[in-house]
Formats: C-alpha cells, sequence, structure tokens
C-alpha cells in the first residue's frame, strides 16, 4: 500500500498539470473568440485521441513494467508541453487564435496529445491496484484513486481561470512544463515491485485488439458493461462540449474557474466514501443506480439559469462520478487476468472516449446553428419557458434537459438485460483470476524487487 500510495501521488501530481493546461486552453480560446463550436472540437479532439490510442497505450502497459509506462509518459508529456511553449513564443497569438488557420489546430492539437499520452498511465495505474492491493481493497483503492482525480479536479478548475484571467497562456504553458518536470524527477524515484511482464504469444502486434477482445469475451457480460459505460460517455459529450459555455454565461472566468473547483470538491468527497465503504456486493447494481441519480440530475441543473443550481447541481454530479469509475475498475480488475488487464482497461477506454467525441462534434454546432438561436426565438421560449424559464443559455438548458431523461432510460433498460444478470453472478461468485495469476505470476506486492525472474507462462494461463 506505501508504494501504492507513492504511486498514487504521482499520478495526482501529472493529472493536476495536464487538465490544468487542458482547461486553461479550453478557458482562453472561448473568451477569445467565444466560438462554442471551438471549445466543441477541442473537448471531442481529446477524446477522439485518447479513443484512438488508448488500445495501443493497453498493449504498451501489458507488455512493459508498469514503472517504465509511467516514465515513458511522462517524458514525452514534457517534450509535447515544451514544444507548444516554443510555438507561442515564436507565433503572435492572433496567428494561434485563427481557427481558419494551421497555427490553432498545431497548437491545440500538440497540447492535447501531451495530455491524451499522460492518459497512459492512469492505464497502468488501474493495474497496479491489481499488483499492489489486495483484492478486498480493490473497491477502496478505486475509491483512492477518484479522490485524487478529483483534487486534481478541484486544483486545476481553479487555478486554470486564474492562470488564464491573470498571467495569460504563456505563463500558464510555462507552468505547466515545470510541473511535468517536477513529476518525472519525482517518479524517478519510485520503485514498484513487479516481475518482468510475460507475453502471450512471441508476436503481439502493437495495438493488441484480438487479445482484447479474448479477454472481455472470457468474462460473461463484460462486454455489455464496457458497453453501457459507452452509452454514458455518449451523453459526456453533451457536457463537454456545452459545460463551460454555460457556466461561463453565468461567471466571469476567474470566477468560473473557482466555482468548478468548489464544486470538484464533490469528487474527491465521493471518492473518500468509495475508500471508506466500497461499493457493496454488486458494483454494477450501485453503478446503474448511481447513473439513475446522474441523469435526473443532469436534467434538472440547468432548468432555471441560476448560478446557486448549477453550481451544487455540478457538486452532486461529480460526487456520483467516482462510484460509476470504481465500479468498472473493481469489476475488472476481478475477473480479467493481471497479465491482460491493461489492454482491456485500454479497450475499455477507447470505447468510451470514443462516444463522447461523437457527442461533442455534433452537439456543438447544433446548439451553435439551430438549438441556441431557436430558444431565443419567440416560438422557442412560447414553447419551453414553462420549463426552463427565462435566460441566455436556455438553449444549452434544453440539450441538457433531454440528455439527462435519455441517460436515466438506458440505466433503467439496462438493469433489465441478461447481461447484467450474468456479470453479477460472475463478480460474486468466481474465483478471482487476476490475484491469483499475479501470484502464480511471482508479482504479487510482497516481491522485494522489480527484476524478479518471470515465470513460464503455462503456470500462469490457467483461463
Amino acid at each position: 500500500m506505501r508504494t501504492f500510495v507513492q504511486v498514487l501521488a504521482n499520478t495526482m501530481i501529472a493529472n493536476v498539470t495536464t487538465s490544468f493546461l487542458w482547461f486553461a486552453l479550453t478557458f482562453w480560446v472561448y473568451l477569445e473568440t467565444r466560438s462554442v463550436l471551438a471549445t466543441g472540437i477541442i473537448g471531442g479532439a481529446y477524446m477522439l485521441f485518447i479513443a484512438v490510442f488508448s488500445i495501443f497505450f493497453g498493449t504498451i502497459v501489458d507488455r512493459h513494467r508498469k514503472h517504465r509506462v509511467m516514465m515513458l509518459s511522462s517524458l514525452v508529456t514534457l517534450v509535447s508541453f515544451t514544444v507548444a511553449g516554443v510555438l507561442y513564443v515564436v507565433q503572435p497569438e492572433s496567428a494561434l487564435l485563427d481557427l481558419g488557420g494551421p497555427w490553432f489546430w498545431l497548437f491545440s492539437g500538440i497540447i492535447l496529445f501531451g495530455a491524451v499520452v499522460e492518459n497512459m498511465r492512469n492505464i497502468a495505474l488501474s493495474t497496479t491496484v491489481t499488483l499492489l492491493v489486495p483484492e478486498e481493497r480493490h473497491a477502496n483503492a478505486n475509491g483512492m484513486v477518484g479522490t485524487v482525480q478529483g483534487l486534481a479536479f478541484l486544483v486545476t478548475s481553479v487555478f486554470s481561470g486564474l492562470a488564464i484571467g491573470m498571467l495569460g497562456m504563456g505563463w500558464t504553458l510555462a507552468i505547466a512544463i515545470a510541473a511535468t518536470l517536477v513529476a518525472l524527477v519525482h517518479l524517478l524515484m519510485v520503485r514498484i515491485p513487479e516481475a518482468r511482464p510475460v507475453a502471450d504469444r512471441d508476436h503481439t502486434p502493437a495495438i493488441d485488439l484480438r487479445g482484447s477482445i479474448s479477454a472481455i469475451r472470457g468474462a460473461p457480460g463484460l462486454f455489455a458493461l464496457i458497453l453501457f459505460s459507452t452509452f454514458n460517455n455518449l451523453i459526456g459529450g453533451v457536457y463537454i462540449a456545452l459545460m463551460d459555455p454555460y457556466g461561463l454565461t453565468l461567471f466571469p472566468v476567474e470566477a468560473w474557474g473557482i466555482a468548478l473547483g468548489i464544486s470538484s470538491s464533490g469528487f474527491i468527497i465521493g471518492g473518500i466514501v468509495i475508500a471508506k465503504w466500497g461499493l457493496g456486493r454488486n458494483p454494477i447494481r450501485t453503478m446503474l443506480l448511481v447513473v439513475v441519480g446522474m441523469g435526473l440530475l443532469g436534467a434538472l441543473f440547468t432548468i432555471r439559469e441560476w448560478w446557486v443550481l448549477y453550481g451544487v447541481g455540478i457538486w452532486i454530479y461529480m460526487a456520483l462520478i467516482p462510484a460509476v469509475e470504481a465500479a468498472e475498475q473493481t469489476v475488472i480488475q476481478k475477473v480479467v487476468p493481471y497479465r491482460r488487464q491493461g489492454r482491456v482497461f485500454g479497450f475499455a477506454q477507447a470505447l468510451e472516449a470514443a462516444a463522447a467525441p461523437i457527442t461533442a462534434f455534433l452537439i456543438a454546432p447544433i446548439a451553435e446553428f439551430w438549438i441556441i438561436p431557436y430558444m431565443e426565438s419567440g416560438a422557442g421560449q412560447a414553447t419551453w419557458g414553462w420549463v426552463l424559464g427565462d435566460g441566455d443559455a436556455r438553449g444549452i438548458a434544453l440539450v441538457f434537459l433531454f440528455s439527462g431523461l435519455v441517460l436515466v432510460v438506458l440505466a433503467l433498460v439496462a438493469f433489465s438485460t441478461r447481461s447484467y444478470r450474468m456479470l453479477s453472478a460472475e463478480f460474486q461468485g468466481a474465483p478471482s483470476d487476476a490475484a491469483d495469476e499475479k501470484i502464480a505470476g511471482g508479482t504479487h506486492a510482497d516481491a522485494t524487487h522489480a527484476d524478479a525472474t518471470p515465470t513460464d507462462e503455462a503456470s500462469v494461463d490457467r483461463r
């Protein structure tokens, strides 16, 4: 657990840094261009990059020791942010903010690529829960991960707004580069006890989609769980595209950053609750109940243009997120063999992340060119005013209303499926292949050094 806490702390530093710069980029672009379309593209591109690279990242995690994976991730992120800093110095801001020119897309793309590569260490972190934490504490450890993510979100939400409002994009980039360097140096001093990974076969492809699917098929109902999370992220694309524009309608940028920071303390509280009490006997049931609550909340927290309603709604919404993420991670950590968990986490992340850009890319132009003008017209106000009231962002509120109701319906339908019953039975009744394989493979947390001799594949491939 001591080693896990060190890894968790280092990941927090990395997450804080990348989130800080990504949030700052979104704030900066919207304030300078006032384009919902631009922020939607940035948010959607981030998720699209994750979808494209996650299976590749998962394969890397399974092939190599987790410490080396995290070092690679930090180094690539540092180089990316440094290149973006050089571009900012050599190009005028007007060129970097010209949506019709190449420099905007190159500058934003480099920053987003650095943030996406940092996500590889999050996949590695999920597998270190299996490696370093006893099985009965997996849900609690995943709650700790949620707490750290919430803390990172709180810090970045506050300081991204303050940095853009008071320092500008140049100094914000400099801070991100320095913090990434600090995380890299700290990681050099962390040691993760792990045997040399055992390959499934001699020539595993760089993107091992077949291995991912094979591991998922080995656990009945697991694909349905991932598919449901994908639908959940499909709705999440709405929030990626529209949450910041709605918030910046209600708050100045500095105040919006602070409001996001305060509301993200809900993420921390939710993670602490999971770390303390876990997810119950059936994490899948817990997850679906929580998603029903999230859908109702998402439908209601913009029905009036009140900053208190929006802020409290975001706080509760964020408090529920750790339960959803921890439930999926806990199930995968138990029912999937350890040596394949990176690919399964990568596949799940790819599929789930691919859903959000679809919504973000679609909803941003639809909202900007159709829904928002419609709600500003007399016809829109006459039709929906009784539900949504008056205000400057009633078009965004209408999108939130229907998105939340769709999420509720999806969760209720999931309860009635055969896959839900099968996976629940698998989780509650089956022995943990991941934990048994971890011990048989010589990768138990009690190992004393990272260069333990690997065992023969036949001794661990019992599935």
